[in-house]
């Protein structure tokens, strides 16, 4: 089975940390080459927030702070990489389409290779700046296995009190 991560979104949070929030359910890769040609140490701001914790989205091409392990048909997988091709080419200055589809088929590779999780693990990556060099850290989070938050409890089969809040005493 083919698996690729996907953009998930828990919360809002995206949506305001970075310029672009991908949308949930797109393919992603960590995209980690959109910001070479950038001096990390100068990024501020949403752009600093998507160097330090973004998975470059292949449908907007925004960013998401987490996604999930997903199955993906060859079909997805194609599709996920001409989408990459095309912004490779477009954006990041390949020189032609066969060098950004072999970008592109790269990139997607090392995301696969990142999803050696079963479906539904949540990855998080963490790019940092060390010794001059960026340097790239994934963790994968899983569901826990404890007990429930939320018991069954039995209830009384006492009739509860009747109120009638419109005859309280107004005070």
């Amino acid at each position: 089975m083919l698996k690729l991560p996907r953009t998930l979104r828990l919360d809002p949070s995206d949506a305001v940390v970075f310029e672009v929030a991908a949308q949930p359910g797109e393919w992603a890769v960590p995209g980690g080459f959109a910001f070479w040609d950038e001096a990390p140490e100068a990024m501020a701001g949403k752009r600093r927030q998507a160097f330090r914790a973004g998975w470059l989205g292949l449908g907007s091409f925004g960013w998401s702070t987490l996604v999930e392990v997903a199955a993906a048909t060859p079909a997805e997988h194609q599709a996920a990489q001409a989408a990459l091709a095309r912004h490779i080419l477009a954006q990041c200055g390949a020189p032609d389409l066969a060098a950004a589809t072999a970008a592109a088929a790269e990139e997607l590779q090392f995301a696969a290779s990142l999803c050696d999780h079963p479906p539904g693990t949540v990855l998080a990556l963490a790019r940092s700046l060390r010794q001059g060099e960026v340097v790239e850290s994934f963790r994968s989070l899983h569901r826990r296995q404890a007990a429930p938050v939320f018991a069954l409890v039995a209830e009384d089969d006492t009739p509860a009190e009747a109120v009638d809040l419109r005859n309280l005493p107004h005070g």
